[in-house]
Order: structure tokens, then C-alpha cells, then sequence
């Protein structure tokens, strides 16, 4: 996986087009949020979260979709239970991940962060290869925009708290920190 600044997209993994963003309004990329998602809830490599994220969802397939058809929204990055990332939103863009939300007193945090989505739910262990993925793709992030500093990686829940619980107490933020900070892995 290697980010190539000038598109903001990352070659070496899956792309998948997202129509659900827009234009930062000042170009700032310095807040990193983590996130989890699965759809239907609690079932992992169904592509429903791709097809979600593209607009293509089918409600009909399960009474949860119904309840979400008229949402429109997108994250940069998925990481699925495999360790297989999908880039929806170049990183130059604004994808709308994190809705009505506030970091350190600052509203409307899509203008300014990227979003990963974890495949996975808030009480469920995520895997190796997840935390994998998620490291080496954050140090990547973490070099290519230096405003993103370790102090300003969060989770959904920490900018939107009380309406997001994501990713959620199963995600384990030490193991994950301290893979980025001593460069090593999350084993």
C-alpha cells in the first residue's frame, strides 16, 4: 500500500468509488477518526457496507437497510475482518464520516479528518489483520499529512459523544497506539 500525495488515493489496495463526498472548504487533512460498521449488524464480508457507501444498498434484502435508505455517506478507508482495505474517498476530499461532531471545540469535523471504518461492531474483537492494516495504512497517513499527529487520532464516539459509540470497547487503542509509537506490529 503506498499513498501517492498528489491524488490522495493509495495503489496497492482495492478502490471503490464513493459519489458521497465534496470539497474540503480549506484543503486541511489533520484529524484521524476510527470507526466500526457492518452491515447487516454484527455479520462481517457481506459487501454491504460497500454497496452502502456506493448508494447501491438493496433495502429490500433486510429490514435494517430500511432504516438507513435515505442516509448518504462514505469514509475514505475500510478495513475488513480479513485486512483487505478499500479506499472509497480520495484523502484530498471530504467524505462524510463523521456528521454532526466537534474536536477540541471544532465543529464539523469531515472537513478536516479522515475516516477508516473497522468492519466490525462495538463489543467484538477486531482482528490481526485488521490492526495490521490499520497501522501501516495510519503511518502512511501520519507522514503524508502531518498535521495528523498521535494526539489527533480519535475515535467516532470521542467527536460525537453520546449520539456514537464506535469503534467501540472491543477496540483495543493501546495495542494500536503503541504499534504506532514504537513502529513496530500489533501482535
Amino acid at each position: 500500500m503506498q499513498l501517492d500525495p498528489a491524488s490522495g488515493w493509495c495503489q496497492g489496495i482495492r478502490h471503490c468509488p464513493s459519489p458521497n463526498f465534496n470539497e474540503r472548504p480549506n484543503g486541511e487533512i489533520s484529524l484521524l477518526v476510527v470507526h466500526n460498521i457492518s452491515l447487516p449488524p454484527a455479520q462481517f464480508g457481506t459487501g454491504k457496507v460497500q454497496e452502502f457507501f456506493q448508494n447501491r444498498l438493496d433495502v429490500t434484502e433486510h429490514p435494517y437497510f430500511e432504516s438507513i435508505a435515505e442516509l448518504r455517506v462514505s469514509a475514505h478507508f475500510l478495513i475488513e475482518r480479513d485486512g483487505v482495505v478499500t479506499q472509497f474517498v480520495s484523502c484530498l476530499a471530504r467524505a462524510w464520516h463523521a456528521g454532526v461532531s466537534s474536536f477540541e471545540g471544532r465543529e464539523t469535523c469531515n472537513d478536516f479528518s479522515l475516516g477508516v471504518e473497522l468492519e466490525g461492531t462495538d463489543d467484538q474483537p477486531f482482528t490481526d489483520a485488521q490492526y495490521q492494516s490499520l497501522i501501516e495504512l495510519s503511518r502512511q497517513l501520519l507522514t503524508t499529512y502531518p498535521n495528523i499527529t498521535r494526539q489527533r487520532i480519535c475515535g467516532h464516539s470521542d467527536i460525537a459523544p453520546g449520539r456514537k459509540t464506535d469503534p467501540g470497547t472491543a477496540f483495543d487503542w493501546a495495542r494500536f497506539r503503541d504499534a504506532l509509537q514504537d513502529g513496530g506490529s500489533a501482535r
